[in-house]
């Protein structure tokens, strides 16, 4: 009897799992449909399971949104490609429900299983679907419907299309606000699957209106729609149909229809082609630059750059370099520090002498900025403007600028400029940084900000690194070890962390002469804090280390302080004498 009951049981416990009171155990159940289809074959699982799922449909949205995703992977469960059609009217469902990402989920899926599909079974099934949610009562199934047609369309019949393209533009006039947005984002990925004689008429037709709408959230997704349908029309008609839309939007009076232009304009750029650029989205950008929103005037900024590598360098200097002087001192911190993370950029593009006379007084401006923020983006990005105008020049008007920022009260920018120090020392060469930076490097270990002390000793090891240990041994070593007599503990310990790191970089011999005996002095030291840092950094220098120096000098240290009366220093150095004694076994 049991075996005759078998087949039933994946259904059944599916059944009653999907009618449990608790979410999580009606989402483990949709989780595990594959499983539970596969134990049904594929005919039972497309005469039962599938059914079932159709009429199962008023749960939590967790769960509709994990049947939505499950069933987009669904086509080998049930048959392959032949039988798909199987999996629509349980999409379609949910495709209505209220809660915007099932059924965005659910349209994915459609929109998945639509382009496995066979041709005659898109005409028989799929644009039936795609005709129904588009006729639904209910927003949900409308809105829903206008993510499907690119899918559907290109299977139709001509009589079909013709349709379809009717049906999409009655969408793009539906009386709810949403239902148009619908249209107005998905209206790029429709034009691209149609013929050109139709998407010059009936599709531009449909944009205009779009362009025209009174809601301002629907005007902004045919932004989007410029590009996209710039790609798709030939160089003149995009001149003639989309270059007016996006001057006429670059002025619309909304300002989130005006942040999108900005935020699209390099894209719409590419559509129109370099001159109508030049003739007429230069004054465009300008309005959007000068714009009385800081949103917009934050979106145009950061596409500065971009923007100006179209345009001839004469244009750039004339139109947009007097905006970006504006923005350089703009009332809103973020559209200074938008403009100061690309405005860097630039200088590859305006050449040597228009960067020296132009920008680097903007630079210069920004990097004394109030706002942290600002200065950051500033400093993150001076590799562009070195290959530009040289090193000499840089380290004359930027170097005072950098020593400034080095001192700075705001920890995190201090910071930033630490950790630019290596780039900037393999930039300006070892001569330039000992006179103005080396000094730097060595006030940065007694800093009040543990972070900052913690980035100065890798600092240090950074530089010995680029530098080579015999720059070190002159330049960094004598000053570190001098530190090491610090009246408070936080330092000293910050000058083990230092040695720790260097010890690797600077080989055995200089560790053995010069660091370990300041390490092992350190043991002796009154703060437990240092005791144990003591042991710790014993461990990390014992693999550098002769194994006659490790016997003679490092063990007896170890055991000394693992008889401390401090409990911490007693278990890092009873640590330390363990790692020893591995590392002498394997060696």
């Amino acid at each position: 009897m049991a075996t005759v009951d078998e087949p039933l049981y994946p259904i059944a416990v599916l059944i009653d799992e999907l009618k449990n009171e608790d979410i999580q155990l009606r989402l483990n159940s949709i989780r595990r449909l594959s499983t539970i289809a596969r134990a049904l074959g594929e005919e039972r699982t497309r005469k039962e399971l599938i059914p079932f799922l159709s009429e199962n449909n008023d749960d939590e949205d967790e769960v509709l949104l994990a049947m939505a995703e499950e069933l987009g992977v669904f086509i080998p469960y049930v048959g392959g490609v032949e039988h798909a059609h199987v999996l629509l009217p349980p999409l379609e469902t949910l495709s209505t429900v209220e809660e915007t990402c099932v059924r965005d989920k659910a349209v994915e899926s459609l929109c998945r299983i639509g382009a496995q599909m066979k041709e005659n079974d898109i005409v028989d099934f799929f644009i039936p679907v795609v005709k129904r949610l588009a006729s639904g009562e209910w927003f949900t199934a409308r809105v829903s419907s206008c993510g499907l047609f690119h899918i559907a369309y290109p299977s139709a019949t001509d009589p079909l299309k013709t349709e379809l393209r009717t049906i999409y533009g009655q969408l793009c006039q539906d009386d709810m606000p949403m239902v148009r947005r619908a249209a107005a984002s998905n209206l790029g990925k429709f034009a691209a699957t149609i013929e050109q004689s139709h998407l010059k008429t009936e599709i531009m037709s449909i944009f205009d209106d779009l362009t025209q709408d009174d809601q301002d959230s629907v005007r902004l997704l045919a932004v989007e729609g410029c590009a996209a349908l710039g790609k798709l029309l030939e160089p003149q008609d995009c001149v003639a149909h989309i270059l007016p839309v996006i001057v006429n939007f670059s002025q619309d009076k909304s300002w989130r229809v005006r942040y999108m232009v900005a935020n699209q304009l390099y894209e719409l750029c590419e559509a129109v082609g370099p001159e109508p650029t030049r003739a007429d989205l230069v004054p465009a950008y300008v309005r959007l630059l000068r714009d009385n929103e800081a949103e917009v005037r934050i979106a145009a900024a950061g596409k500065v750059t971009k923007f100006c590598r179209i345009l001839s360098p004469q244009l750039a200097v004339q139109h947009i370099l007097p905006c970006v002087k504006e923005l350089s001192s703009d009332s809103s911190q973020h559209v200074r520090s938008a403009l100061a993370s690309v405005i860097m950029g630039m200088a590859p593009v305006l050449g040597k002498d228009a960067t020296i006379e132009q920008l680097l007084p903007i630079f210069l401006s920004l990097l004394k900025d109030e706002f942290p923020d600002v200065r950051l983006n500033i400093i993150s990005k001076l590799d562009q403007v070195n290959q530009v105008i040289g090193i000499d020049l840089l380290s004359q008007s930027l170097l005072p600028a950098i020593v400034e920022l080095a001192e700075d009260r705001h920890w995190r920018v201090r910071l930033a400029i630490i950790e630019y120090i290596p780039l900037l020392a393999s930039q300006l060469g070892v001569g330039f940084f000992d006179d103005k930076l080396g000094a730097l490097c060595m006030q940065w270990l007694e800093d009040k900000v543990y972070s900052i002390r913690e980035a100065a000793a890798n600092n240090l090891k950074r530089l010995a690194e680029e530098f080579g240990p015999e720059w070190a041994m002159q330049h960094i070593i004598p000053q570190v070890l001098e530190k090491i007599n610090n009246p408070h503990y936080l330092y000293r310990m910050t000058i083990l962390q230092a040695i720790s790191l260097l010890a690797p970089v600077m080989g055995a011999e200089i560790t053995c002469q010069k660091l370990l005996p300041v390490v092992i002095n350190s043991s002796k030291d009154r703060v437990p804090n240092i005791k144990f840092n003591v042991a710790k950094v014993l461990q990390s220098l014992v693999p550098i280390l002769d194994q006659s120096v490790v016997e003679k000098t490092v063990k007896p240290c170890l055991v000394e302080l693992s008889e401390d009366p401090d409990v911490d220093v007693r278990y890092y150095a009873n640590q330390a004498l363990q790692a020893c004694d591995q590392i002498m076994m394997s060696s």
